[in-house]
């Protein structure tokens, strides 16, 4: 987990820094105190080692962000100077939209860099033109200059106005635009400027874009789309759980800190995009606003009561909370059908008339009608489901569009088609844009299934994907298009923000194509190129892609583990694909490459290189081997184009002996790697699953020997396939860590030297004569310089270095590779493989400790199956590792959350290995009772489930008893039989066999209950989990996973099966640079440079990613932070709650990112006094967590300390006590009862008992906080003096207490009592609190 800028976490290693006259407000780190030793290493090889420089870092990361910052992780610490030249360089005549700010602007964000250069901040010049619409009154619309006229003609197909109109085309001055041009390119276009909207005459192809229009307009308030994973449509519940109070108004007097000042920066203009914009219709946004009032009323007014599945003592988790119902009403139905007519296609006749096609619609007033699409619009005809007859109804009108034309037949699609669109544009504008790739809900409640003519026509029609939207072609060339947005220049910014975006919309919509031909090779629907071979070896080419299955094919991996290398190859050759286009060398293409698992198969999908199929293979690798090295050849071209990229990949260019003649030759990659020069003469590589060395901690070899510390773990450990690679990560870490020890050495040998020469020089004074001293006397410098080279050699040395004269790591990808024969001697080859020896033994005793260490100090804090293993690969652990991790900590208390999490991993991945060939074998109409008997057999404490067949479902129940009762006899549960014969038992013997075989990990368990039982891990992380990495959609309804009389699962459970995809997906390299540097400068303490920063990245993003993206989301995430430290309270608000709706549409509605982010949203309208919206917030983030994990976690400590807080605001005493009481137990489990965490949770709980009025149990906590804060802090700290002016307090209002007391039993009812001096608490103290439990503190800097 990045540390950078983070709000949840503790915050007791942050100090203050004293440089600044202003107060600052800085996010505390959690445990990022760097070496200082390495630090002033690194300030020596600038001053002393100039020469020696440390290799671009190049490795990737995984699509899936867990992270606070995970959206954009970065190995690189520095912007580099390169890109920020080019971005300060644009000139205004070449890019007239984006102009750069003068140096003596006040309002421009000048930076300097370590080496002087001053970077100006680029800023987007908008302006406004009006647009004139049939129908409507003109309106302005704000544009930017870079912006397409396609862009323009989609926003006003989005308005709320002008939604219904699909075929027209835009005019200025009587010209009509090009759709493709940008408006910078609009002559005499500018500020104020007028553009016409003109209808045009329908074509069958424009009439049917219009109808699939009208479709998505009557569906685009429901969930239909996201549920069934289609359309890029994904599920958002933010505004449906807070009901529009994150939107709602509060009064001046509620909020402790109001609105942005005029003169603060905030996010209007550079973060909003002008899509946004001009999608939310300024004021046409219907927002529920609510009538300001003061605080009193509105703590009065506020249900606190948390549902009962939150509160600390549910046990049960329920699953139907996870997709919350709207409460406003659900709309009524505009039509009742609209479908393609069976009149359809019109005949020769009528196309001469104009006739396009016909529809048929039955309104809500049970009327049937058939429509005519023609050129001019759409009218009403004669014809009925009998006769046909083209000519136009009695009455009917000729409209231009479809939705006017049902208005004027239908009244009552008329008045809910309006109420329709306007419930439309009051959802926020993130909610209904298609997000990049397809992301699926594991689970969807149940629906009604209903008419969808564009569904049906999808499925039975030709059409491929988008291919019609395609002028000049109808099924796409994916190699022609990736390849060709890679050659698009890239010498200015404008350039490079063209290539970005041509080259991310390729690749997105190769993803989706991928992903939908994968499933129709699985489902049977495509046929193979090769129908004779058996089913497991047959390949496929469908919308010019080739995929092929994860088995293995004609024997190539039999000696590197058959199908189960096949089935790890992809993944390994996708991680090299990765690293090579991140590199990005200028004519060195990779393939589009996706993997899709699906029903238990493994699909790769690879664009096809030109000519390839016309060849043998022989005949078109021209680079590399064919046969594992028996063979190799290779290409000047290619080497030219392969040496450049060895030194950032750490690659060691190296000969090997080809063929029985042993030609030398020389590869500059890996042997597996193959080089294919394509019909269009461009130069492809593939097959780069070696890209990175071998981990030889799994790769048993013959006179091999490991180092100490690896056998002492049990390595090597015997693999399923001989091609486990270290992870990128690790390549990287272990350079970092050689570099530390060259720096080291080279200072201790410059210290030695000059120690030397210092002892040597009165002896070699003393011999000299008077001649040789005036002669031959070296300067200071160039003793120092021969100093330096005498250093950097000895060094080089040391670590191995591929130079010696710079530090340069380089690993031989086929140092162990069996049969390949090296030209160099045994004793470099020796060197070679100590080398990756080393990496190995770095990673058993550096990485993994780190990693345990990280997870003791909390800045590691996995939730689930998928965060863990995120941070694994992070620090270069491959999850191979996780058995040996476990076995590590098996006997630590404080990281039983991280074992309960690994161990149900393990077990997971266990069982994603078994279901493998378990779907495999099972024909389609038995997928969903196969799928619920497996889950029967694995997670429900049902005994003996038996599943039911497709072909019983026609039988009576006694045939089908008998039919089952034959089953039991005849079957057994041995591996391979037929899916019905499984039984927990057998699954449960399988899984630990799994296990244990390839995890390393022994558990000797019978069924789930004793599983459960024993870790303490619930079944509802588990069936969530693994729905997820199986990819299963289940039916919301609250499963009693442990009744032992009825099976917990059945076949209507089982929604849908949905495909699991890795691709490597396209970066926009300046809005990361720009990111990178807003992420140094809140670092050092300048929020407004910072926040700057980051909204140019938002905008760059933007312009690459369009509005929907992770990293677009860590954007707002860190906008709406510096927004909230900076005291712009609703602007924080604002951002946050796009972040929040982008980590729920990208990411997932329960992803650990996402909670996160509910968290913080909550806290920054807490700010705000939207007490109600805060409440809701929390208690959704504490669902969601117990889903994924259970209660026993400290993320879980931090939920309920704001919880605790909230209630403890708004006066509900005994609530906020169950929190708080709760908070402090997990806390002193997890963070010792000694700890400053623990500390904390004594004080608040010791304010809910004070304001309760019970000061003896207050006192006593707040004993042990002034207890743990003198101990910890002194006596002179600032805590410790509160703690022990409240525990004053408190002993004060004791005594009062007690005197009352007494007095009252020695006078009886007449005494006088005084009253009790109990002060209800202040929002603001409670939202200091608030920041402090969550990371934020404001330190004044003097």
């Amino acid at each position: 987990m990045t540390q950078d800028v983070k709000i949840t976490g503790v915050n007791n290693t942050e100090k203050a820094e004293n440089n600044s006259n202003e107060e600052c407000a800085k996010f505390t780190h959690v445990n990022t105190s760097e070496n200082e030793g390495i630090q002033s290493l690194a300030s020596v090889s600038e001053s002393v080692l100039p020469s020696v420089k440390k290799s671009e870092k190049v490795n990737g990361h995984s699509n899936r962000q867990d992270s606070d910052d995970s959206a954009i992780q970065s190995d690189d610490d520095l912007v580099s100077d390169e890109n920020i030249q080019s971005v300060a360089q644009v000139i205004a005549g070449a890019n007239k939209q984006i102009s750069l700010t003068k140096p003596d602007d006040p309002n421009s964000l000048n930076l300097k860099r370590d080496n002087g250069q001053e970077l100006i901040v680029i800023q987007e010049n908008l302006f406004s033109i009006k647009i004139n619409a049939p129908g409507v009154d003109i309106f302005d619309v704000q544009v930017s200059p870079q912006e397409m006229v396609q862009e323009l003609h989609q926003l006003l197909m989005d308005r709320e106005d002008t939604c219904h109109r699909t075929c027209f085309s835009l005019k200025f001055n009587g010209i009509t635009l090009d759709n493709f041009s940008e408006l910078k390119n609009v002559e005499n276009l500018k500020e104020g400027s007028e553009i016409k909207v003109v209808e045009e005459n329908y074509s069958v192809r424009e009439a049917r874009l219009h109808v699939r229009h009208v479709r998505e307009l009557l569906h685009s308030t429901d969930y239909i789309d996201a549920y069934n994973g289609t359309d890029c449509s994904s599920l958002s519940y933010v505004n449906v759980i807070t009901d529009g109070d994150v939107s709602a108004e509060v009064s001046n007097s509620a909020t402790s800190s109001g609105n942005s000042t005029p003169d603060s920066p905030t996010a209007n203009g550079t973060t909003d995009m002008s899509v946004i914009k001009s999608m939310s219709n300024g004021d046409n946004i219907a927002k529920r606003k609510k009538h300001a009032r003061s605080l009193e009323q509105l703590i009065e007014s506020v249900d606190c009561t948390p549902p009962d599945y939150v509160m600390p003592s549910a046990k049960d988790r329920l699953l139907s909370p996870m997709h919350p119902a709207s409460k406003e009403p659900k709309p009524q139905q505009c039509l009742k059908m609209l479908t393609m007519s069976i009149w359809n296609p019109p005949p020769g006749n009528r196309k001469l008339r104009g006739d396009l096609l016909y529809l048929y619609t039955v309104t809500a007033e049970q009327k049937r009608f058939h429509i005519t699409a023609s050129a001019r619009g759409f009218y009403v005809n004669q014809s009925d489901m009998e006769v046909f007859n083209p000519k136009p109804a009695a009455g009917t009108h000729m409209t231009h569009s479809l939705i006017d034309l049902l208005g004027q037949i239908s009244p009552h699609f008329k008045r809910t088609f309006v109420a329709l669109n306007k419930r439309r544009f009051s959802r926020h504008p993130f909610e209904r844009i298609a997000t990049p790739f397809q992301v699926h809900s594991w689970s969807a409640p149940a629906f009604d299934h209903m008419v969808d003519h564009v569904r049906a026509e999808d499925l039975f029609s030709s059409r491929l994907l988008l291919e019609e939207h395609i002028p000049g072609q109808q099924t796409r060339d994916w190699n022609e298009e990736l390849a060709a947005t890679r050659e698009l220049p890239r010498s200015t910014l404008p350039e490079r923000l063209l290539r970005e975006r041509a080259m991310f919309k390729v690749h997105s919509d190769f993803v989706t194509a991928a992903s939908r031909g994968a499933m129709m090779v699985i489902d049977g629907n495509v046929m193979a190129i090769n129908p004779g071979d058996p089913p497991n070896m047959r390949m496929f080419i469908w919308n010019n892609i080739f995929f092929s299955l994860g088995f293995d094919v004609r024997d190539h991996y039999k000696d590197f583990g058959g199908n189960y290398a096949a089935f790890y190859a992809p993944g390994s050759d996708l991680v090299g694909v990765k690293a090579y286009n991140m590199l990005d060398i200028p004519g060195l293409h990779t393939l589009g490459t996706a993997i899709i698992d699906y029903r238990g198969y493994r699909v790769t999908a690879q664009s096809i290189i030109p000519g390839i199929l016309e060849r043998e293979q022989e005949q078109s690798v021209v680079y590399g081997s064919i046969d594992f090295g028996k063979t190799a050849q290779s290409n000047e071209k290619y080497a030219e184009l392969l040496s450049k990229t060895t030194k950032q990949l750490h690659i060691f260019p190296h000969e090997i002996k080809s063929g029985e003649d042993e030609k030398s030759v020389e590869l500059f990659s890996s042997l597996e790697c193959k080089g294919i020069i394509g019909n269009d003469q461009r130069h492809y590589i593939l097959d780069l699953l070696k890209t990175y060395p071998a981990d030889v901690n799994f790769l048993p070899m013959e006179k091999e020997t490991l180092p100490t510390e690896c056998i002492q773990l049990g390595f090597p450990k015997q693999h399923r396939h001989k091609l486990p690679t270290l992870r990128p990560e690790l390549v990287e870490a272990f350079v970092d860590h050689l570099y530390v020890r060259f720096m080291r050495h080279c200072a201790a040998q410059i210290v030695s030297l000059k120690t030397k020469s210092a002892l040597d020089k009165p002896r070699i004074e003393a011999t000299k004569t008077n001649d040789e001293k005036e002669t031959n006397i070296p300067t200071n410098s160039e003793q120092l310089t021969q100093w330096q080279q005498e250093a950097v050699r000895s060094a080089c040395v040391l670590v191995g270095s591929y130079s010696s004269t710079e530090f340069d790591i380089r690993f031989n990808p086929d140092v162990f590779s069996p049969g390949v024969k090296h030209e160099c001697s045994s004793e470099e080859i020796e060197k070679q493989k100590q080398l990756i020896k080393d990496a190995a033994r770095f990673l058993i005793t550096h990485q993994i400790p780190t990693f345990i260490k990280d997870c003791l100090e909390h800045s590691a804090m996995p939730v689930d199956g998928a965060s863990l293993t995120d941070v694994l690969h992070e620090r270069g652990i491959g999850v191979r590792y996780l058995g040996k991790i476990l076995q590590l900590i098996t006997e630590t208390p404080a990281l039983n959350h991280i074992y309960r999490i690994g161990v149900a991993e393990i077990v997971l991945r266990s069982v994603k290995h078994i279901i493998r060939p378990y779907l495999q074998q099972v024909n389609q109409s038995s997928i969903s009772s196969a799928v619920s008997h497996f889950l029967n057999c694995f997670l429900s404490s049902f005994p003996s489930p038996k599943p039911i067949l497709p072909e019983e479902e026609l039988i009576s129940n006694k045939k089908k008893k008998k039919a089952r009762k034959n089953r039991v006899q005849i079957g057994t549960s041995s591996a391979g039989t037929p899916w019905h014969f499984l039984t927990p038992e057998s699954l449960w013997n399988q899984i630990q066999n799994e296990a244990l075989e390839y995890y390393d990990f022994a558990f000797d368990l019978e069924s789930v209950d004793d599983f459960i039982e024993k870790y303490s891990i619930q079944k509802m992380s588990l069936m969530r989990r693994f729905s997820i990495i199986i990819g299963i959609q289940l039916l919301v309804r609250d499963y009693n996973l442990d009744s032992k009389h009825k099976p917990s699962f059945c076949d209507e459970d089982i929604l849908n099966l949905y495909p699991v995809i890795k691709h490597s997906s396209p970066r926009a390299s300046d809005g990361y640079q720009f990111y990178q540097s807003a992420q140094a400068k809140v670092q050092q303490g300048y929020l407004k440079e910072g926040f700057e920063l980051f909204s140019e990245a938002l905008n760059l993003f933007n312009n690459v990613y369009g509005a929907i993206h992770w990293e677009i989301a860590a954007c707002y995430r860190h906008i709406a932070r510096l927004n909230y430290m900076m005291g712009e309270h609703s602007d924080a608000t604002a951002n946050q709650q796009k972040a929040v709706i982008l980590s729920e549409r990208v990411l997932g509605i329960d992803h650990f990112t996402t909670i996160t982010d509910f968290v913080s949203l909550a806290l920054y309208c807490f700010a705000q006094c939207k007490i109600s919206a805060s409440l809701k917030l929390l208690y959704r983030a504490r669902y969601l967590l117990l889903g994924v994990h259970g209660c026993d976690h400290p993320e879980i400590a931090l939920l309920d300390s704001n919880i605790g807080l909230v209630l403890h605001g708004v006066q509900e005493y005994d609530l906020s006590l169950r929190f708080l009481d709760e908070a402090l137990k997990i806390n002193m489990k997890y963070h010792g009862s000694k700890s400053l965490k623990a500390a904390i949770s004594h004080h608040l709980v010791a304010r809910a008992y004070s304001c309760k009025g019970e000061f003896r149990q207050a006192l006593q906590h707040e004993k042990e906080t002034y207890k743990l804060y003198r101990a910890q802090l002194g006596d002179e700290h600032e805590k410790t003096k509160e703690s022990g002016e409240c525990l004053r307090h408190l002993t004060q209002q004791a005594v009062t207490l007690q005197r009352t007391m007494n007095e009252i039993y020695k006078n009886g009812s007449s005494a006088t009592i005084p009253p009790l001096q109990i002060t209800p608490p202040s929002m603001h103290s409670v939202l200091d609190l608030m920041n402090v439990i969550n990371g934020i503190i404001f330190i004044p800097l003097r």
